[in-house]
């Protein structure tokens, strides 16, 4: 066991910090806040684009695509010294985290040159078309349709839950190509501009947060898309789906340490019954950290353990939510205020710094549902660990 790093990580860790600290943008500048996860402020798009030239916004990637070919131990301490800053690589998740990674991975090299490279560098954003009304955690059972007509895509049908769409200059979009095909063997990507005649944006609040508006509703009706947007192969959406929730699986459990340690520390335990929560939260923070630290390890190995990833999603995103709660109910009646964000924060803070006790209980409940419900990984848990028959 190695509970610490090698030297070429820490020359890496290094090097980093001394680019934060000669870049990261002032408080004078970094006043202006996002008002979706599309909309990116000016002087993040600067931010993100530096990051980009100067090989820090996914190190992973090859310096082409705004990497340094790090890896996947360097990745972490990447992850690692933005988080201790509070600080994002992009105001525009999905765009930088599940859709330029997901053209990276499927697209062509025109594709990558087109789209991929100017959502890397905030010159477009992206928002991400998956779930449907009778289709959230369930992408197979998804209707929006695209049929074929010479060198265009036709499509139909409705989004929802789409974050930033309103904002977004492209979604990518998936489809249904073949109904006659089994359920997920008949799905297809496409990467849509929202200025295409056909696309209708609807953002509606959230109850968590009534004066954000961040989600949407989408309507395609007869939207023609060239068959140049499609990513990956006709029918192969399942498995661009499976590589786009992947992407931002691996480290996940990070973020979840890192939101929990937040909330641990806003914490004001008052009686027995407050410490004895605190101190399993405390427990429960070491353990995801440890689960992690092992996962990541039999990663950087080219050791493949889906199921750790699914045991590290749950017990992170629940964590989250009952340290949440917890804290909701040592604050009494106070949790119960709204608050006041009419100087906002200075920093490119993640949102929940800035949220209320109330809000931040409301939105846990969503870390236990994107990325693949709670009952869905235990399912993969169940199957994939104990051996337990899919009956």
């Amino acid at each position: 066991m190695q509970l610490t790093f090698d030297s070429d990580v820490e020359e890496f860790r290094a090097e980093f910090i001394a680019f934060l600290d000669a870049n990261l943008p002032g408080e004078d500048v970094a006043v202006e806040r996002s008002a979706s996860s599309a909309d990116v402020p000016e002087w993040a798009r600067q931010w993100q684009r530096l990051m980009f030239d100067s090989g820090w916004l996914l190190p992973a990637n090859p310096p082409e695509f705004g990497g340094r070919n790090a890896t996947l131990i360097q990745q972490y301490v990447h992850l690692e010294e933005l988080s201790k800053r509070r600080i994002y690589h992009s105001f525009n998740p999905q765009g930088l985290g599940i859709i330029a990674a997901s053209l990276l991975s499927f697209g062509t090299e025109e594709q990558k040159r087109r789209w991929a490279v100017p959502i890397l560098r905030a010159e477009i954003t992206a928002a991400l078309g998956m779930s449907e009304p009778g289709a959230g955690s369930d992408l197979a059972g998804l209707r929006t349709r695209a049929v074929r007509e010479g060198d265009e895509f036709v499509v139909d049908g409705q989004k929802v839950w789409t974050s930033g769409a309103h904002d977004a200059d492209v979604l990518l979009t998936f489809v249904r190509t073949d109904p006659t095909a089994p359920k997920h063997k008949g799905i297809s990507v496409l990467l849509i501009p929202t200025d295409s005649p056909g696309v209708t944006r609807r953002p509606f609040p959230s109850v968590c947060s009534p004066d954000d508006l961040d989600f949407n509703e989408v309507y395609f009706e007869g939207v023609r898309v060239p068959a140049e947007n499609l990513i990956g192969e006709v029918n192969g959406g399942w498995s661009v789906a499976n590589g786009s929730l992947g992407h931002e699986r691996t480290l996940l459990w990070l973020s979840f340490a890192d939101r929990l340690e937040d909330l641990l520390g806003d914490f004001r335990p008052h009686s027995a019954q407050d410490h004895d929560a605190f101190a399993k939260l405390i427990m429960d923070n070491q353990a995801l950290r440890l689960l992690g630290s092992a996962a990541l390890a039999r990663e950087a190995r080219n050791e493949q353990d889906v199921p750790a990833l699914s045991i590290l999603k749950v017990l992170g995103s629940e964590a989250i939510q009952t340290a949440s709660e917890q804290a909701l109910y040592s604050v009494g009646l106070e949790g119960l205020a709204h608050p006041t964000l009419s100087s906002p924060p200075s920093r490119m803070s993640l949102d929940h710094f800035s949220s209320g006790w109330f809000e931040r209980y409301m939105r846990s409940f969503a870390g236990t549902i994107a990325g693949g419900t709670s009952e869905i990984q235990r399912t993969i848990i169940a199957e994939r660990v104990l051996g337990l028959p899919r009956a």
